[in-house]
Parts: C-alpha cells; structure tokens; sequence
C-alpha cells in the first residue's frame, strides 16, 4: 500500500491548514503530514522506515492514524492528580544573563585601576535606581556591543533587559546609552581585544608557567592534598614529605595533579583542569579566569520551577482564566495566539508566567494508554482495552518492539524507556532542543487544544547552533551548556533570516508528531491539552547515537546508558539483514577507535592488562553500572586505565594521561573483550561478505596483522615490533611446561604475556600458551595446597583446620596429562589411594547390621585420616542416631507420672527400629507400652462416635486417670466432663433468686451463655428445658424495667402485659403498675378522636395537651394534635403582615407586600383543623388585587398591539405621535395605582419597560427634521441597548433601530472631529445610499452628506496638482497647506496618508538634524551659522594636517578656532601655535606659565605621558558632530519628497570631514607599522594627529579608537624603554606585567621593545629555574659553583633579590666542622638552646639528643685551653674563602619572628635522628669557643611539629 503517501503534498511541503506566522511576519513552512492506512499502521517502526527519506529533511513530520484507531485515555479525570512547573514565559528569550556582579565588579575594577587609572564609582544611578553594570553590559553584548545597537536602535531591547515591566520612553533610551558611553564602552573594547587575540597570550594565574622537567615533577609529588568536601587524595610519589606551597584540587576529577594545566578562578581560588572543563579547553585563556560558579549568580539564574501538585480540574480552572485573561470568551484565530506568543517571549508584552504539568513519569501517575498491569475501568470494554494494550501503537510499547535496538535495556529509563505526560495551557512551551542520546521521539497528544510544533533538521543543527550563540551570545558565555538545559526559546524568524530551515507543525488531538534524531524542536500549547510522549530508537539511529555519545564526552555530561554496550547486546542478540547495515559501520568506528587507543597505550609503556569480570545477564543492558571517566564522566565498557595509586579511579583510554602522574608502566589496562573478538563481532554483523570462501574475514585478519607487525616501541636501547616481542615471549615461555614448576617463573611470564593479550586474532598463540600456563599453575598450586593442608592437618594436635575434601583431589589427578612437571603430584596420589580404603570398609560396615561398638570403631578411623570423605558422615549419622534413639526409649519406659509421653512419640520409635538396621536390646519394653496405649485409644475413639452419656464418661475418666501416655481421645472425653459439670453447677446457682433480682439484663445474659454452652456440647444435659423457661420470663421482667423507666409506645406495654399473662406471672408488682398506665392512656386517646373529628376552637386542643403531661406512656394522637396547633400558629404569623395591611383600611406603608405570599395563604387556610376569623379579612384583600391586575393586562397588550404594527406609513407618523401620548399618560394612572395598592405586582416593571420602549420610539419619529449632535445620537442608541427593544422584521421597532443605525453612521462623518475624518469617501457614498432601504426618511443629514462628499473631492485634486511637480518645485510650505485644508475637507483616503507621511518624514528628518546639530552653539544662531562654523574647523584641520607637507594658512585660535579680535592671547614657544587666554584659563596654574607657555601637544611630543585631552578645556570644544550621524542625515534627506534648504550646506561639510578622516588614518597606519627605537618619529605624527582631531568639531568614533590605541601603544612603548633602559633593573614580575598591557592592545611581535622584554624575561627565568633548584637540592651542588651562580645573579640585567637572598642563605656554615645544613643528612643535628647555634652531635662528642643542651662556646668547662679564632673558623674549599660567621651584633638586629622558624626547623631535624649513635671527635678539648663568633641562628624549645620548610631562609 506504499508509505502513506501525505495528501496535497506540492513541491516537497505540506501546507497545514495552519499558515505560522512570526511576529515579525515570516512564513514558516509546513512540515509534512501522513495519512497511513490500515495496513501502513500496524508496524510503527516499518512506516517510519518507509517515509524517513522524504519526512527526515524536515526533522519532523505529524502521522494522522486511520480513523478506525480511537485509543481510550484510561486515567480517571477525577482523582488524577501531577505536579506542575512554573514558566517564565517572557524570560525563555528576553532575559539577563545569570552573571554574577560581585565577579564582574572585580573585573571591571581591576580594568579601571590598570589601564584607566581610575577608581569604580560606589552607585551609578538610572531613573532613581542603582544601575546594575552588569546586566546593562550583558545585554548590549547580545545584540553586538555599542556600536551596533546605537547603529540598530535596540536601546529598547537593551532597556527591556533591564526593566522588564517598565514602558521605556526616548529620554530613558537615550540616557542610558550615555551611562553605557560614559562607564562601559571602554571596557567592552579592552573585552574585545582581548578575546580577539585569544591563544596568543597566556595566562597569568596558572600552576606550573614555564616549569622544567624537574620542576613538574616537583609540583607532583606532593603526598596528600585535600580538595574543598575534605576528601584526601593521594597523588603518585609517596616517597616525598614535604610540600612547597599549598596544593590545589581539580574540583571535577578530584585531583591535585597535572598543575601546569590547571586553570585557577581569579576569585574563589578553586582550581579546574583545562580538560575536566565543559566544554574543555584546548589552551589556557587569556586575561583573568573565573570559574562557571562564580560567573553565574543564583539570582539571577533561570529555570522552571517546582509548583504544586493539582488535580485536573484545577489545572483546568487556572487555564481557562489564562486564556479568558488573553483573548477574552469569543473565538480566536490560532495565528493570533502564535503571535502573542512570540511576542511574549521576545519581551514586548511584560511579565507572563503560565504553569506546565511536564515529564510527569507515567510509571508514577498512571499514563494515558492501557498497560495489561492497570486495573480496567468499568467504562471500557474488555476487547477495547486488550487491543490497545497490545498495539505496537502504545507508546508504553514502542520503546521494546521489534526491531528496536532499545529492546535490549534492562531498566527503565523514565522519559526514555516509560512514557512521560505532559499537561498544558495556553502558552506553557516546550523550548528548543534534540533528545537524549539523539533519539527518534513520538509525542502522542491525547484530547484538547492543539500544540504548536517547530523544527530544524538533523542537517542544519551546527547551523543553529551557531545562530543561538550569535543572537544570544552574553547566556551561552554563561553557560556553555545552555542548550542541554531546556529553558531557552529563539524566534524561528531570526533563525530564518539566518539561512537555518525552520519548519512547522501544528499536532491536532489524535495524532502524533515524530522528531528525527538530531532534530532541534521546540514549540507551545494553544490551550488546555493532555500528552504523551517516549523515545525509541529504530536501525537508522546508530549512528546518530554515536555523535550523541561523542557530544556527552565533550561536555562532560553522564549517558544515560552505555552506547558500546548497546551495540555490543545488539550485535549479539537481534542483529538482522536491516540493522547490519548500519550496525556494521557503527561497530567498525568504534573497533578503530578502540585499536588506535589501545596501541597508543602500549607505545606509551602502559602493558599491564587484565579482563574486566564478565557480566551475569550480557543479553541485556544496564544490568550491571559500569565504572566512568573521572574526567569526561563516560561509561568505562569496553576498556579502562587504572594505576596503583588510585585504585578507585578510572578513566577512559583517551584520557590516560590524566589519571596521575605516575610512570606509565604503574597504570593497567581493564578490557572487556579482546581486539580480536570485537574483529569477530564486527564481521558477524557483515551478512554479505563471507562469500567466496570466506575472503574477507582473512583479509581483515591480514590487515589487522600487518598492522599490528608495524607496530613499534624503543626497547632497551633498541626498537622492536608488537609480533617480534610476542614471537619472543612465546620462545621463551615454550619450555616452561616441560621444567619443574617454579611460581615466580610463572608469574613472570604471565605478567609479560599480559601486553599482547588485548590485540587481534594474531595474537592468538600468546593467548593459548598464556591460557595453557595459567592451567598449569592453577593446577600445580592446587597439588601444592592439598599436600600442604594435608600436611598441616596431620600436625596440628587440636585438630582445628578443615580437612581436605577427597573430591578435591580426585579432581586435580583425574588432569591428564599432567600440565606441568609438579613432583607433588605422586605424594598426592598416595594419601588418595588410601583415601579409597577407607571408604571401602566404611561401606562394608554400613551394608551389615552391626553392633554400634563396631561403627563406632570405623568412625573413629575416619575421623583420624588427613582427608575428608563423605561416606564418613553417614556411618556418623547412623551412630549418633542410635544413640539418641537408646536414650528416648529410656525415658519413655522409665516413667510412671501421668501424661509424660506422647503416642506419637512412641510409635516413631517403634518404626526407627527397622529404619537403623542396629541390634537393639530395648525394643521389646518399647511394643508392650505402645500396645496399651492402643488399647486405650480405641476406646475412646468407640465413645465418641455417638451420643455421650454424662455417666458414662464419668467411668472412663476415672479408670485412665494415672496413665503415662497422652492420648489426644482421652483428653478430649477428659474436657467435654468437665464442661459439663460447671454448666449444671452455673444454672442451677442462678435459678435460685432470679425474681429477686433487679440486674434482669444480666441474668438475660448467663440464661443466653449456659443455653448456648450447652446446646454445643457433646454431652448429653437433661436441664436445658428448663434453663429456657427462665431465659423467657428473664425477657420479659427486663422489658417492663424498662418501659417503667423511660416512656414508651402504648403498644409495647399492652404487649408487655400479654406475654406476662402467658408466663404467669402478671401478678408481680411491676406488672400491676404497668397495667394502670395502659387504662389512662385508652382514655385520653378516645378524648383527642373527638376534637379531631369536629373543628373544635383553640383553647380545646390546648386543655388536652395539659392532661397528655400526666400520662408516663408514648400516646399515637400526640403528634397530631401538636401538628394542628403548630400550623395554626405558624399560619397566623405569616399572616400578620395582611392583617394589619388590612386593619389599617387598606393604606400603603414600608415595603411592598407580596401577591403570591398572600395567594398561598389563602390556599392554605383551607387545611387548618381549628376554627380561626382571621381567614375571611385575608380573602377579601385577595378580591381587590385581582382587579387591577386585569385593567394592567389590558394596557399592556394595547402596548403591544403598537409595538407589533406592520407596514408604517410615513403619513401616518404625527397620527403615531398622538395615540403614543396618550398610552403613555395611560400607563402613568395605572402604574401609580398598582403602587399606591402596596404589592410587588410583577406587572408594574413590565409596564415600566413598555413605557420606556414607548419614549425611545417616540423620541426615535421626532428626528426626521432636525440633525441631531453626536451625543444625542449616542444617549439614544445606549438606552436602546439597556431596553429590550423587540427586533422582529418589519414591526415598528424594527424599522426604528434601522434607522437608528443610519442615523448614527451620518452623524459620525457629519459631525466628524476637525482633525481628520476616520471613514473614507465610499462609506459616505455608501450612507447615502442606505438612506433608501431604511423606512423612516432623514432629509437634513442627507443633505449635509452631499456637501461633504463635494468639499472632498476638490481637495484630491489639489493634492494631484501638489505631486505632479518636480521635487525643488515642491515646497514644504504648499505640503503644509495641503494638511491644514485636509483638516476640514478630507475624507480618509490614500492622498491623506501620503500627505501625513511626508509630513511626517520631514519633520522627523528636522528633528533628528536639531538634535545632532543643534549641540553645539545651541539657540544662538542658525543651523546653516553652525553648519559654516564647523566647515571652519575642517579647514582648520585639514591645515593641520598639510601643514606637514610645508602648507600655510592664517593664525587662529588652536582651541575654539576663532580670530584673535580684541582678544588676549597666548603663543606656544615650541610650536608658536595661539591661543586665546580665557581659553587656556582652566589649564593655567600660575603666573610662572605665562612666561614661558608650553601647549599641551608640545608636552605631549617632549614625552609628557599625560593625554592632551584630560587638560580642562571649555565645554563647547568637548561637543562635536557625529560623522555616521551626518552621513544619515544626508541619506535621510535624500528620501524627502521636497526641497530642504540644509542639503546643500550638509554636503559639502561631509566631504572634508571624510578628507580629515583620510588623513587620520594615515597616521594611524604608519604607527602601528613602525617596529623602530627612535620614538620621537611616532610622537611627532601623533602630535599632528592630536592636533588636528581636537580642532575638527565633527567626530569619528572609529578613527578616535584607533587614535586612543595608538596613544596606548606609544604609552607601552616609552615605559618599555624607561624600563629596559632605567637606572634600575626591572624585576621578571614588572617585565610579564609590561608583556601582558602589550598583548592586551596587541602589539607587534616584531616590536623592538617588544623582543627586549621578552629576552630579559627568558634569560631571568631561566636563572631563577636554576636557583630554585639549588635551593631545594640539600646541599648537593658544590658551595664554589654555588658562590659562581650568585655571582651570575648579580650581574643579571633583571632583579632577582629574592633568589639571590635563598642561594645566599643555602651557603652558611654551621658545626665545628664547618658544613652546611642539610635536611636529608644521616648526620643528626642539635641546636643551642642559649646561642641557637647547630652542631653535629658526633661533632660535640654527644651520644645522643639530651632534653636541654648548653654549647662549649656559651659555657666552656674548666681548664680549656685557648686556642686562635682564626684557626677555627677558616676552611679551604676548593681554593675559595668560605663567608665568614656573622657577629653577635647583626645577630640582634634580626627579627623575632625569622629566629623562632630557623631554630624550630632545626631542632626538629635534630629530634629526628635522636636514636643514632654519635661518633667522638677528638679535637674538641682543644677548642677555645670564648673568641669564636656565635652563628646567627635563633630558636624556640624544642617543639613536635607536623611539618617542616623545605629549605631555611636567613
């Protein structure tokens, strides 16, 4: 039947009966729809697969199922109940970036303090609020920075950013693009250059810039860092303690390694690794960095929010009032609604938040389809509900069908794999977006109003993508992520102006709407709907998830399931010829993938491998959770890297070199499946290619082998392939099977075996001998543990350990042959020889019945055997149950108490005699106990069959009273006597003084109790008659208790009395007095019959009550008697009101009465019982009303009769007048009389509304000879609309409310207001001629009409004669007068508007010059004045500027351009440039300056860095024109149908200005491409520059940029020089500072200063490596090439203090022995505690580290010899005097603080090393340490720290 072929399908697109339509007014195209038949439905994947080439294209197409498909929805409307979101429906666009301000105020304040030298201002104030910078700069970004949104006018976009809910009026637009001018414009140009030369410059703040080798490994080694959740991270060289500076953490991978790409935030301080970003960072960024966390503010962040959980019909409430809010109740246009929507969006409309019932999991809350698991509703049938359970339709079933590749999943991925709900309202959206994993979706929309659908195709989404980042460019800086977000909407007309195709579909209830994979959608509800939607995958979706997984790994984002995996179940499982094809070549990408990384691995020295553990269920996905990425956070199937130091870290291949920073050969590799089994996979899915012989799996296999062959890594010196250390391993590992077996041996060759194990087929050998091995040494360490648990078993005394089982063994000899040469394996083989025996004679005693001396023998034999076999346990259990049963027969026969043992027990014994094959002597006891016991049973048994005697049962419970046996009969017979007995002892205690008790209720009770008890029991009880006899007269005592004691009917008592007649026993007191209560109730019941039966007066019925008081019974006339006094009395009060109407003569007085009340009552008076006189007063009021009632009736239809006449005559009209005053006299008599009456007579509004109909129609005739004003005309046609005026045809009313009508159309165009006539000259036309159909003739305003229609006329030809002249013929004075005379004399037409638009034109071209050149000189003069004025300063300049070229001109005023006249005036003595004194007062400080003036350009060349334009200078000279706005202007003026005067003028000032400009950007151009050193080239061209710039008043803002960054590179280049060429050397940080500004303005790398500070730079770091490393070496480096380094330092054209200050103090001296101080020195150290001086304690003949030790030279021992300072303290090292010991002087003018750190770090060195011996040195008596100078180092008490400085500091 085909694919379904859409209906109307033209050129390629189905036009709905929907035509979108933007708010911009573009079409979007249709997406195409489908209309499958019965048979194209019933396989969904298949009709899919037939129209995707033609529907895919579009991205989206609506499938409509045969008319036959009608699917119930099953949830109940009434309880359902979901949880809904809120949506910001004017933010999905229009709204502010979440940019944190405290972020960007610390950006935007080191900009202004760096390059500006300013300050931030605390507030900046905008219509009374703080202005948020921020917001203000993000949103001029989005539309293309300042210069595109003055040139796009978007400052009301910009404005509506700001303040959404605020109206922005021109004032406000143009105030804050002065405060943008003012405070941003300069830092969005900084921002811009910056990002333009990104990957040029680096980054400042970054770990490891321009680290060695050396130094990356040191910035690794740190032990133990801690990220911020205070988790330890251990990182790879343990060995190293000490950790120079603080370590920082990645906060996405958790690790501290790989610092030299580790990007740390400018503001928070976390650090990220440029590969762990979101997207990832291929280089460090330049300028400051600040983490996604601190750019985005919580604020300001958006997303929908969580609402409450309704029910339906509370949704529903909260739409409709949506809805009713927008469009009101009447019916709207779904083009409407798209428009308001977008309008919506894009900000215009304000604050719209409307609520959405989306992703509400059907797994939850039930979904729409039937599910064969759900409970069917009673309302669908049972057929009904199981075809739709089962249609492949369901979307509960699409997911798994047939030919899915989602079939395979094992859990249940909720909006994947279970359908999600969604419940909408007007306008709630869905934005733009593609599905997870770029699945195929299916929405299916159950009931309500339509859903708007758009779509981009597959093929166009990098397309869009880019346009979304172009339009909304400051919310993806934010978050690069945003569109996996779902929160964000585009106009598809922007992207259609952008070459995106954009389609559209509107999904109608019944229908479903399919997205293709990759397809970007979004859209919005019309109106209160339910749908449904899930996601499925068929064939063609493979490879679309292979780009949809590579997007999760390069933003960082978790799959939802594991793509490889997928596949691989796929491949496995449900491969077929239509899934091959594109399974096949989705395999083979990730097979090369897989194979490049894995070889790579190996080349980079990882070979440790090993298998990951095979899955339980691999025929399904999910099963199991795979480990992830720790950095693209990917599942891990097919492989992973792990290294030893992070066992519980895993990455994926690609990412291996960001695991740590261990070796390579640490990390291992985890494979699931070899490459050669993947090879194997990927051919299975090939159907096609093993024809032929099978050729094209061999040569796959020779690829990969050849492959593998080229293969190549440096091995020991020298280069070796993949096959040729294989074929290595495989030579020597042959031979190891055949020598004895050796464990290390083994393990060795499997370890090497472990790097060829994950590659190809080629490999297969290596596998086999590896697998071969790994046999043998299971088996051999199995034979080595038997023997050796066999062994250990038969030492140990305690016989503690397990024995071996004889299984075990059997199983490692039954190997044959042996897999290896393993001399155990015969030793192994005899303990299992004997094994054998033993089971043999175990077997043998077993099979006889022995005596249990003799199993007990055999049993202990095997307990002492080494191995363990089973049959021991059963001559065990035979044993031990022999045993137990001997000691339960002896206990059975030994006891004589009663019921000891029960009969069960005795006869299971009896059968074991048989079952334990053992000669047993107490057996026979055991038959004669359980014969008895029979006996007694049967019995029993034979007594209980029928009916028990209560005797009889007394005898048998009394001859078995002391038997041992319990018998279940016997206690039985023994419960059933004893029942009994209690029962006749019960009875008989109750009958004894039951008529003297007052509790009858309760003997009631126990009678009941013992009746019941004994019928049930099996005894036969000769009392039970008589226990019923008394249960009847208990009855009947309770019954009169309680009829004495409450009041009841008289017929319960006179039945109480009967029973006790019939129970003899009336005589009893209780019932005599019951008796006398019967007798006077029959007698007050005879009494009420008789004033019943006769209407007898009040007061009789009220004499009867009184007596029924005194009667204790419940009487039956009671009620009825009551009843009729109650009416009565309520009938008088509700006639109170009509009585006194009528005692007071019938007079009117307060509210009116009402007719019907007094109706009813009378109808009422007639039920009454009593006699009452007040019912004849109320009939003859009634009489009376009846009356009038009739005289209205016959005035209204007289009223009628009028309004009701057909075929009026206009002659007849003053004959109407007449007879309509006197009805409407008429109806004024009887409307007073009904009111004077005093009744709401529901005639008198009817009379009222006749009447007024009546005045309307007479005020209606009374118009045709006059012309009524407008505002009569409008009174008269707003009563007709309060009165219900009848419309039937040709009635009278009729004709006036037609002619109501013409009347006030003329009256609209006559008395039009003097502006402009609204209507045009054919609704004029067309009045006139109205004027003929109606009934009722109107000549003064058909006159009036004509003349109007005349005067139009005239004036069209005026206007024709205006524009049929030539434009400098037409004047804007004529234009003027052709829209005065238009005032009075035209109808709208299209002359008016062209008229009114030239005007307009004009004026606006008029204002927008005032504006621009108005600026200037104000009021003062004219515009044409202002206009030569700034012609002048062109000229001015354009000397200037030739001037240089040997050009002269008359001397002027530099500043204000004016002559000197009458003028002081002041010349320059460099450039003799004048000007005037009151214009340079503001710049003039003293007196001083006047003698000797020097202008600020001249400051300027003689290297004055100060701008010329921060001077003050007179506010006139700061206002300048606009270039671009001239430019406008011209073009504008040129559009202008007439003549203006400012053309010409205007012209010819543009031409020079764009000749200044010309020459500007010569000099400009030749600055930037000058690279020499003589600077005063560049100054003299920019002096010119300035010069000429600050005289022209008009204003290019490009070229002035360009100007102000070739100031800034002349600035850059004069501190470059002062720097390189200063008295003083430039330290390394002020010259990477100086590099950093000149990266920011992008100087020339050819620049000579440029290439000067990069030089110093380089060579000052590249000492600054070397020193830092000869700081931390311990002392390694000799002190003579230590003292050559810091000679090096010193003469180095930077300034490395620091450095040189750490080399200097790494030099000192210390001990007697003259030796630096070394941290890792096996010599241990001690400190003074009195000079703080270190000594070795070998050196000072100490044997160990005392608590408290005073130093020889602070108190020398008795008797020391003297001995010459100078022979002490000199030492040669290698020809070079060592620095000598600082005095006690210098050492008191150190700080405190710097004494505690030295000392403390030393006596910690010392206490380390305390428990090593101590070498003597033998010249220490001989010391004389009084003259010797005391080191200067200073230290605290001994103190226990946990750490310790790498190196001292001095």
């Amino acid at each position: 039947m085909g694919k379904g072929k859409p209906r109307a399908v033209e050129k390629g697109v189905l036009r709905q009966n929907l035509g979108a339509l933007s708010s911009s007014g573009v079409n979007i195209p249709s997406g195409p729809v489908y209309y499958p038949t019965e048979e194209d439905f019933k396989d969904p994947l298949e009709f899919i697969c037939k129209i995707r080439p033609e529907a895919e294209p579009y991205g989206i197409c609506r499938i409509v199922p045969p008319s036959s498909w009608k699917p119930p929805f099953v949830l109940d409307l009434n309880s359902f109940t979901f949880p809904t979101k809120s949506q910001a429906i004017h933010q999905l666009q229009a709204r502010p970036a979440s940019c944190d301000s405290k972020t960007f105020e610390l950006e935007y304040n080191s900009f202004l303090e760096e390059h500006c030298g300013k300050k931030v201002r605390k507030r900046v104030v905008f219509e009374g609020e703080d202005l948020d910078l921020c917001k203000l700069f993000n949103a001029v970004k989005r539309y293309g920075g300042f210069d595109k949104v003055v040139k796009k006018k978007k400052w009301g976009e910009v404005f509506r950013i700001l303040r959404p809910n605020v109206k922005a009026s021109e004032c406000a637009k143009h105030v804050l693009s002065q405060l943008y001018r003012e405070h941003l414009y300069d830092y969005e140009t900084y921002n811009n250059r910056l990002h333009k030369g990104k990957g040029k410059s680096c980054k400042k703040r970054y770990l490891g810039e321009r680290k060695s080798e050396n130094q990356r490994e040191s910035c690794g080694s740190k032990k133990r860092r801690r990220n911020n959740a205070g988790e330890k991270v251990r990182v790879c060289e343990a060995e190293e303690e000490e950790d120079e500076g603080v370590g920082q953490i990645c906060e996405q991978c958790k690790s501290g390694l790989h610092g030299d790409v580790m990007l740390l935030c400018d503001r928070c301080n976390k650090g990220w690794h440029i590969y762990c970003l979101s997207p990832p960072l291929k280089q460090v960024p330049p300028g400051n960095w600040y983490c996604f966390g601190c750019l985005n503010s919580n604020k300001d962040s958006f997303g929908f929010i969580p609402g409450k959980q309704l029910s339906l019909e509370a949704f529903r409430r909260v739409a409709d009032r949506a809805k009713k809010k927008w469009f009101g109740s009447g019916p709207i246009s779904r083009v409407q609604v798209e428009k308001k929507f977008w309008q919506i969006v894009e900000g215009s409309v304000g604050a719209v938040e409307v609520m959405y019932g989306s992703d509400v999991d059907t797994s939850v809350y039930g979904s729409g389809f039937p599910r064969t698991f759900d409970q069917r509703p009673e309302s669908i049938e049972p057929t009904v509900w199981d075809e739709y359970c089962s249609s492949p339709w369901n979307l509960n079933n699409l997911p798994k069908l047939e030919g899915s590749m989602l079939r395979k999943v094992h859990h249940n991925i909720a909006g994947v794999m279970v359908p999600w709900l969604y419940v909408g309202m007007l306008f709630s959206a869905f934005c733009w977006h593609y599905e997870d994993h770029c699945f195929y979706s299916m929405n299916y929309l159950h009931w309500g109003e339509p859903k708007c659908w758009y779509s981009v195709p597959g093929s166009a989404c990098n397309a869009f993508e880019k346009v979304m980042r172009k339009t909304l460019p400051d919310l993806f800086d934010a978050q690069p992520d945003l569109l996996f977000q779902l929160v964000t909407m585009l106009n598809p007309s922007v992207l259609q102006a952008n070459g995106v195709p954009v389609y559209n579909v509107v999904q109608e209830p019944g229908n479903f709407v399919i997205t293709f994979p990759r397809s970007f959608h979004g859209g919005f509800n019309f109106g209160l709907n339910c749908a449904e939607a899930v996601n499925f995958a068929p064939a063609d979706w493979i490879p679309h998830g292979g780009f949809g997984a590579e997007l999760y790994r390069l933003y960082r984002k978790p799959a939802i399931l594991s793509h490889e995996e997928l596949l691989y179940v796929v491949a496995k499982s449900i491969c077929d010829g239509q899934i091959s094809p594109f399974l096949k070549k989705e395999l083979l990408r990730i097979y090369n993938k897989e194979k490049t990384w894995r070889e790579r691995l190996w080349k980079s020295g990882i070979i440790r491998s090993s298998p990951m553990s095979p899955r339980k269920y691999p025929e399904f996905v999910g099963t199991e959770e795979d480990p992830t990425c720790r950095i693209c956070q990917q599942y891990l199937f097919l492989s992973a890297v792990v290294c030893r130091c992070r066992p519980s870290a895993f990455v994926c291949l690609e990412h291996w070199d960001h695991i740590c920073e261990c070796k390579a050969s640490r990390h291992r590799l985890l494979y699931r499946h070899t490459l050669a089994e993947l090879t194997n996979l990927v051919l299975m899915t090939d159907k096609d290619g093993y024809g032929e012989g099978n050729s094209r799996p061999a040569l796959i296999q020779n690829s990969c082998s050849s492959e593998m062959s080229a293969l190549s890594k440096k091995v020991k010196g020298d280069h070796a392939t993949f096959a040729q250390l294989a074929e290595q391993w495989l030579a020597r590992c042959s031979s190891i099977i055949q020598d004895p077996f050796s464990r290390d041996i083994y393990c060795k060759a499997l370890k090497e075996a472990e790097q060829f194990l994950w590659a190809g087929s080629e490999m297969d050998p290596v596998r086999d001998l590896q697998k071969r091995l790994s046999e043998a040494k299971k088996w051999a360490e199995g034979v080595r543990s038997c023997l050796r648990r066999i062994v250990n078993w038969s030492n140990d005394l305690k016989n503690d350990l397990e024995k071996i089982d004889l299984e075990m063994v059997d199983k490692l000899l039954t190997v044959s042959p042996a897999p290896c040469n393993e001399p155990g394996h015969l030793k192994l083989k005899d303990y299992a020889d004997k094994a054998r025996k033993l089971v043999e004679e175990i077997k043998s005693a077993l099979s006889s019945c022995s005596e249990i001396s003799e199993l007990e023998a055999v049993w202990s034999r095997s307990c002492h055997f080494p191995i363990h076999v089973k049959e021991s346990e059963e001559i065990k259990e035979r044993v031990s149950s022999a045993k137990v049963w001997i000691e339960s027969v002896r206990i059975c026969t030994l006891e004589r108490r009663p019921d000891a043992v029960e009969i069960d027990d005795l006869c299971k014994l009896k059968l074991q005699i048989s079952e334990l094959q053992v000669s047993l002597p107490e057996a026979e006891n055991l038959v004669d106990l359980v014969t008895q016991a029979e006996s007694c049973r049967a019995r029993c048994v034979e007594l209980l069959k029928g009916p028990m005697a209560l005797k009889d049962v007394e005898i048998v419970v009394q001859e078995m009273d002391r038997f041992p046996v319990i018998i279940p009969e016997l206690q039985l017979l023994r419960q059933y006597h004893a029942d009994t007995v209690s029962l006749i002892s019960r009875f008989k205690n109750i009958r004894d003084n039951v008529h003297e008790r007052v509790d009858q209720d309760s003997v009631v009770d126990e009678l009941r109790s013992i009746l019941s008890e004994g019928a049930s029991l099996k005894v036969q009880v000769e009392e039970l008659p008589a226990v019923e006899l008394e249960l009847k007269k208990a009855c009947c005592r309770a019954e009169a208790l309680k009829a004495c004691s409450n009041k009841v009917s008289l017929d319960f008592l006179q039945h109480i009395i009967v029973e006790a007649t019939i129970l003899q026993i009336e005589g009893e007191d209780l019932f005599v007095h019951i008796a006398s209560i019967v007798n006077a109730a029959n007698l007050w019941e005879e009494s009420a019959a008789r004033i019943l039966a006769s209407e007898a007066p009040m007061f009789q019925f009220e004499d009867i009550m009184r007596y029924s008081e005194r009667i204790d019974a419940i009487l039956p006339s009671l009620g009825v008697v009551m009843d009729a006094i109650t009416t009565a009395k309520s009938w008088l009060k509700s006639s109170k009101p009509f009585l006194d109407y009528a005692h007071s003569a019938m007079r009117f007085s307060g509210s009116a009465l009402k007719v019907g009340a007094l109706k009813e009552l009378a109808a009422q008076s007639e039920l009454l019982k009593i006699y009452l006189e007040e019912r004849r007063t109320l009939e003859t009021i009634v009489k009376k009303l009846e009356e009038w009632e009739i005289e209205a009736g016959s005035l209204l239809r007289s009223m009628e009769c009028l309004f009701d006449m057909n075929d009026i005559d206009l002659a007849v009209t003053e004959v109407l007048l007449c007879k309509m005053e006197g009805l409407l006299s008429s109806a004024d008599a009887v409307i007073r009389d009904g009111l004077s009456l005093g009744f709401d007579f529901p005639e008198i509004p009817t009379l009222q509304n006749a009447q007024l109909k009546l005045q309307w129609c007479h005020k209606v005739l009374s118009l045709g000879s006059r012309c009524p004003s407008v505002q009569e005309v409008k009174t008269l046609m707003e009563f007709a609309e309060r009165i219900p005026v009848t419309r039937a045809p040709g009635t009278l009313c009729s004709a006036l409310i037609d002619g109501m009508g013409w009347v006030k159309r003329a009256v609209e165009v006559i008395h039009a207001p003097s502006t402009y006539r609204s209507c045009s000259l054919g609704d004029a036309e067309e009045i006139i001629s109205e004027c003929q159909r109606i009934c009722i003739s109107f000549p003064v305003m058909v006159c009036q009409l004509t003349n109007a229609i005349q005067n139009h006329r005239l004036w069209q030809e005026q206007v024709h004669q205006f524009f049929s002249k030539t434009t400098g013929e037409r004047t804007c004075s004529q234009l003027l007068q052709l829209k005065d005379r238009a005032k009075d004399a035209a109808f709208n037409c299209l002359e008016l508007e062209i008229v009114l638009s030239e005007i307009e034109k004009v004026e606006k071209w008029k204002s927008h010059f005032r504006d621009t050149v108005g600026c200037l000189f104000g009021d003062l003069c004219s515009f044409i004045e202002v206009i030569d004025k700034v012609k002048i300063t062109l000229d001015r300049s354009l000397h200037i500027f030739d001037k240089s070229k040997g050009c002269q001109m008359q001397n002027l005023c530099m500043s204000c351009s004016n002559a000197f006249v009458d003028s002081a005036s002041l010349a320059c003595a460099t450039c003799k440039d004048c000007y005037h004194l009151q214009c340079l007062q503001p710049a003039l400080g003293n007196k001083k300056q006047l003698e000797v003036f020097l202008c600020r350009f001249c400051q300027f060349s003689n290297g004055d860095l100060i701008s010329p334009t921060d001077e003050g200078q007179p506010q006139d000279e700061v206002m300048r024109l606009e270039l671009n706005l001239l430019d406008e202007l011209l073009y504008q003026a040129e559009d202008l149908c007439v003549w203006i005067n400012e053309r010409g003028p205007l012209q010819e000032l543009l031409e020079r200005a764009r000749s200044c400009k010309a020459g500007l950007i010569q000099i400009l151009d030749f600055v930037w491409a000058y690279i020499g050193e003589d600077l005063n080239i560049i100054s003299e061209k920019l002096t010119t520059a300035l010069k000429a710039v600050t005289v022209a008043r008009v204003l290019d803002r490009d070229s002035n940029r360009r100007l102000e960054l070739a100031l800034a590179s002349y600035s850059w280049r004069v501190r470059a020089r002062n720097l390189c060429e200063g008295s003083y050397k430039p330290s390394i940080q002020q010259i990477r500072l100086l590099l950093k500004e000149g990266m920011a303005i992008n100087m020339p790398s050819e620049d000579n200063f440029r290439r000067k500070l990069v030089e110093l730079e380089y060579i000052g770091q590249k000492w600054v490596n070397v020193a830092s490393k000869v700081v931390r070496d311990d002392g390694a480096l000799g002190l003579d090439k230590v003292f050559k380094l810091i000679w090096e330092g010193e003469n180095l054209p930077v300034c490395v203090k620091k450095e040189l200050k750490r080399l200097r103090s790494r030099s000192k001296l210390y001990c007697i022995c003259r030796k630096p101080y070394r941290r890792n020195n096996q010599r241990v150290w001690i400190t003074c505690d009195h000079c703080d001086e270190l000594y070795h304690i070998d050196c000072v003949k100490l044997n160990s580290v005392p608590k408290f030790y005073i130093c020889p030279a602070c108190k020398p021992p008795v008797g020391e010899w003297e001995f010459s300072a100078e022979k002490s303290s000199h030492h040669e090292i290698n020809g070079l005097e060592e620095p000598k010991t600082p005095s006690p002087k210098h050492r008191l003018l150190k700080k405190a603080a710097k004494q505690a750190e030295s000392s403390i770090e030393m006596k910690l060195s010392v206490a380390a090393g305390s428990q090593k011996r101590i070498s003597s040195f033998q010249g220490i008596d001989q010391l004389w340490w009084r003259n010797r100078k005391p080191f200067r180092r200073s230290a605290k008490k001994r103190a226990n720290l946990d750490c310790l400085s790498p190196f001292l500091r001095s």
